[in-house]
């Protein structure tokens, strides 16, 4: 296909690229006695892969598939009395409007030098801490189903989890680099970030958002073993985060109870209760056998599995597009993840620790939610409220995921100019 994103690259990409091209250009040509055919063949090849293509490629894969499915997740729902000013269309002109706003986004957040995030990452966290503080603030905080999680803007509903998840990645990776030779220390290398950690999970367990805490862990912990923790006392917090969760599910009813239900979703009463999502959930992917009953065809959606378009979109891909839709779904999420670990790798291998472990981090965090998304789904792992992102309905976890990848496709631009000579 001729014309690629490569033909509108002129206008986003960062400046120093355009003048490395050509300082790169006037420097080969010079050598090679002032060819013209020379000048062509350097450019040619300083402007192969300015940037990921097949990574832009993959993302926006993913949220056009998921805007189709929510769209097919949603269709049904104006019928409900909860929903019933609605028009059929309005979450998919609300998706398209997140996907457009998110990727406008990414286009400025990926014009941003990698050294500048690193610098003001302490600054963010500490910010988006005071975000979460302030959603459990009687009047400022907005619940749904239970729930305080977002802060209302009007237009606009912000979780400031979905912001801790991103933050958290480049503030482990700031401390990591910033105390790598103390990180063998317990007191002043490890306790510090296990303190922050902490601090983070106080805060989501009193909205109550246990799955957003669980990803965050999840990522502190992984930078911090990718960053050359010492394995005894990395065993040891993993065992006693373990313990931590037990605990807060023993001493909760409710969660225990959801526990219970999910390891016998059949027993009627857990069927009609805790376990009514998972149940149906099962059920979607039941009916949708290997090649799915069509898309737009699915009965599960039409009020039967609550939240088809936000955590539950999996089940409906399953019914629709059977086992081979869900297949495709699972493959482009671990070619993502897969990806971000080569990129952090290529960076680390250019003396660029923060970009490494943060590429890396961009990864461990879009894997983990995935996986539990996907383990909900399919009965895998206890109900949580985790969408898949991505896919999912929802603007702030789109518009965070594109901020993400941006950060992470600014990593892989940076590689490719130290690879081709060029200066940051």
């Amino acid at each position: 296909m001729k014309l690629s994103l490569s033909s509108i690259t002129g206008w986003f990409s960062p400046k120093e690229a355009v003048a490395g091209r050509a300082r790169g250009g006037m420097r080969d040509s010079a050598y090679a006695g002032g060819s013209l055919k020379g000048i062509s063949g350097i450019e040619q090849r300083s402007r192969m892969m300015q940037y990921d293509q097949p990574l832009v490629w993959v993302v926006i894969l993913l949220m056009l598939f998921g805007m189709v499915m929510v769209y097919s997740a949603s269709i049904a729902l104006p019928d409900s009395p909860k929903y019933a000013n609605y028009k059929t269309s309005y979450f998919l002109v609300r998706q398209a409007v997140f996907i457009a706003v998110s990727l406008l986004l990414g286009l400025l957040v990926f014009r941003v030098k990698i050294e500048t995030w690193q610098k003001m990452a302490p600054y963010l966290f500490v910010g988006t801490l005071v975000l979460l503080a302030m959603v459990l603030i009687p009047g400022i905080g907005k619940g749904v189903n239970g729930a305080k999680r977002w802060l209302s803007f009007k237009v606009f509903n912000l979780q400031p989890s979905e912001l801790m998840k991103l933050f958290i990645v480049l503030y482990a990776a700031d401390y990591t680099v910033r105390k790598q030779e103390v990180m063998h220390k317990l007191t002043k290398g490890f306790l510090p970030m296990t303190v922050a950690v902490g601090v983070v999970g106080l805060l989501l367990l009193l909205e109550p958002d246990l799955g957003a805490f669980g990803v965050i862990v999840c990522i502190a912990m992984g930078i911090l073993f990718l960053g050359g923790i010492n394995g005894v006392w990395f065993g040891g917090i993993g065992a006693t985060l373990v313990g931590i969760f037990s605990l807060v599910i023993v001493l909760s009813p409710w969660r225990r109870e959801r526990i219970f239900a999910y390891l016998n979703p059949w027993v009627e009463e857990n069927a009609q209760g805790k376990a009514y999502q998972l149940s149906h959930s099962l059920i979607a992917f039941g009916r949708g056998e290997l090649f799915g009953v069509g898309l737009g065809g699915s009965v599960e959606k039409l009020h039967y599995l609550p939240e088809a378009h936000t955590d539950f979109l999996l089940a409906v891909i399953g019914e629709e597009l059977g086992f081979v839709g869900v297949l495709v779904v699972v493959l482009l999420f671990y070619w993502l993840v897969k990806h971000a670990f080569e990129i952090g790798r290529q960076a680390i291998a250019l003396d660029l620790t923060f970009s490494g472990l943060v590429a890396k981090g961009v990864g461990i965090w879009l894997g983990v939610q995935a996986f539990i998304n996907m383990g909900v789904n399919l009965g895998l792992l206890p109900t949580k409220g985790l969408t898949l992102p991505l896919m999912s309905y929802g603007g702030s976890g789109l518009l965070i995921n594109c901020v993400g990848l941006a950060i992470l496709l600014r990593i892989d631009y940076e590689n490719r100019v130290l690879m081709r000579g060029g200066r940051l």
